[in-house]
């Protein structure tokens, strides 16, 4: 029997080394380097057999990069639009691709959904590590999907569920989760780093040969990332997180990583008794505003991924009862709100630096651009004064660090979309106007922050 020797790899880059240490050289990050195990040579050359046996027949000659193909890939449907809108179109054959998300947030429900309705048309398996049958079959009668034409497994071993796909030859299969599948020549447990890896690496191939479509269900951190080896998310050709909070029934799936489509593309879904329903308008679900007015909340629109999106943001402004006010952000960068105070008490003449700045977007919706600067702005004015602004007023813009109103991508687009849903004013860069008027739709072009405040100071007036 070979030797089984000791590797050590970093979770982060994947780099290895020889020996255990506290700082990965190659990536700088420290406590990241776990022990890896293979048999019958160091960990790197088990993992670089086993990732080209079985390719040695199909290795193809060099060719000239104008005689490849460039026709689109088929894309299949997989019966709701909001999962193929962020997965680009549909899905690929022979695509790898990672579901993330809390415990809780549904992934194996959409996953299970999705599944049932491809099974109609095409073989299925579903391969599920983490629950009995008898579980999933409880979901599935809850959800009330077609569940004749489903062929399920359950099972963790690798080897088992690839002898098992060879077999039924599946058009879609579905591994829930990563994080409990072992290969047997791995000495180490289940949801390591070299199992995590090697598993992946294993079903990838597979899918790469076969031209099968895989669904991989992943597990996250506590601070939201993927667990497991960064080395994961490069072997997969699409990873997607399902984001929701527990009080919250509305579920975000954005698009992290997507060889086959725009990434940062987010799909909005409601959780229901019959499982997850896509929203297909979420600008209405995010705007289900108070009849009244208050002061501190202003209507942004973000970009997400290819469509605008309309939605709330919130600001409350209080004297700190403490020596040391707090500055709260929810949904937003925490040190971008503090450096927009800052501007707004160069450029905007609005001393803040004694008070509590609670900001919230409202819906759960994670605002990572930076269009939504001037509306942010415009919430913590509204607030300190407490003056209300008008109803049917939306704002986006981004703040330089000298006071300046910068355009934002896809502005006119943003405008238009504002005025379908009833908006009559809009307070948007200059460079973003329109230069046709729009029927019924007001837009104050600004260029710097003591103009926003000033349009703002007319606003709230009328």
């Amino acid at each position: 029997m070979a030797k089984t020797k000791t590797a050590y790899v970093c979770t982060e880059c994947g780099a290895d080394y020889s020996k255990w240490q506290g700082q990965c050289t190659a990536c700088s990050a420290w406590n990241t380097i776990s022990e890896v195990r293979g048999a019958g040579g160091n960990a790197a050359t088990a993992r670089r057999s086993a990732r080209f046996e079985g390719f040695a027949g199909s290795l193809s000659g060099v060719t000239t990069l104008a005689s490849v193909s460039t026709e689109e890939q088929r894309r299949i449907g997989s019966g709701m639009n909001e999962l193929d809108r962020v997965l680009g179109g549909g899905l690929v054959e022979g695509s790898a691709i990672l579901m993330g998300g809390e415990p809780g947030a549904g992934k194996s429900t959409l996953l299970l959904q999705t599944v049932c309705h491809l099974a109609r048309d095409q073989r299925a398996l579903y391969v599920t590590g983490e629950e009995s049958l008898q579980q999933v079959a409880l979901r599935a009668q809850r959800l009330g999907v077609a569940t004749n034409d489903l062929n399920m497994l359950s099972e963790t071993n690798v080897e088992r569920i690839i002898q098992v796909a060879e077999t039924e030859k599946p058009r879609v299969l579905v591994v829930d989760s990563i994080q409990v599948m072992h290969v047997s020549d791995v000495e180490s447990a289940p949801g390591s780093v070299s199992q995590v890896r090697e598993s992946a690496a294993y079903l990838t191939r597979f899918a790469k040969q076969t031209g099968t479509i895989l669904f991989l269900v992943g597990h996250v951190t506590k601070d939201g990332s993927l667990a497991g080896p960064k080395v994961l998310e490069h072997m997969i050709d699409c990873s997607i997180l399902l984001e929701g909070s527990g009080d919250s029934r509305f579920r975000t799936l954005r698009g992290i990583k997507n060889r086959f489509g725009a990434v940062n593309e987010l799909g909005v879904f409601a959780m229901l008794e019959q499982g997850l329903k896509e929203v297909k308008n979420p600008s209405a679900i995010f705007l289900n505003r108070s009849e009244e007015a208050a002061p501190g909340s202003v209507v942004m629109v973000v970009w997400e991924g290819t469509r605008p999106m309309l939605v709330e943001i919130q600001a409350l402004v209080d004297l700190a009862q403490g020596g040391y006010p707090r500055r709260v952000a929810v949904g937003l960068d925490q040190n971008r709100l503090a450096m927009l105070l800052a501007v707004l008490h160069r450029h905007g003449g609005l001393h803040v630096a004694d008070q509590d700045v609670f900001v919230n977007v409202v819906g759960g919706v994670k605002v990572t651009e930076t269009s939504g600067d001037l509306a942010l702005l415009a919430a913590i004015v509204s607030s300190f004064r407490d003056r209300t602004l008008p109803q049917d007023l939306v704002i986006f813009g981004e703040v330089g660090l000298s006071g300046e109103i910068r355009p934002v991508p896809s502005g006119q687009e943003r405008i238009y979309e504002a005025a379908k849903h009833g908006f009559r004013h809009a307070l948007a860069p200059k460079a973003n106007a329109p230069r046709k008027a729009i029927d019924g739709m007001r837009v104050i072009p600004v260029t710097r922050l003591s103009e926003a405040l000033d349009a703002l100071d007319e606003l709230s007036d009328t």
